[in-house]
């Protein structure tokens, strides 16, 4: 497994278990930041599976 893939894989986990901890969160503001990282974290892996593909394709 290349350091991308495996970014890519840790990028993934940080955006479920942050929308796991956003479900039951009581505080909206908590709730909120954790749904922005979560989403951070899923454009991060759109961006890096895109520089993958470009890359693969060259």
């Amino acid at each position: 497994m290349t350091d991308l893939e495996c970014r890519l894989d840790r990028f993934e986990t940080l955006a479920a278990e942050c929308e796991l901890i956003a479900k039951p969160a009581t505080d909206g503001a908590k709730r909120e930041l954790y749904l922005r990282l979560a989403l951070h974290y899923r454009e991060l892996v759109a961006d890096m599976r895109k520089a993958m593909a470009t890359k693969a394709a060259a």
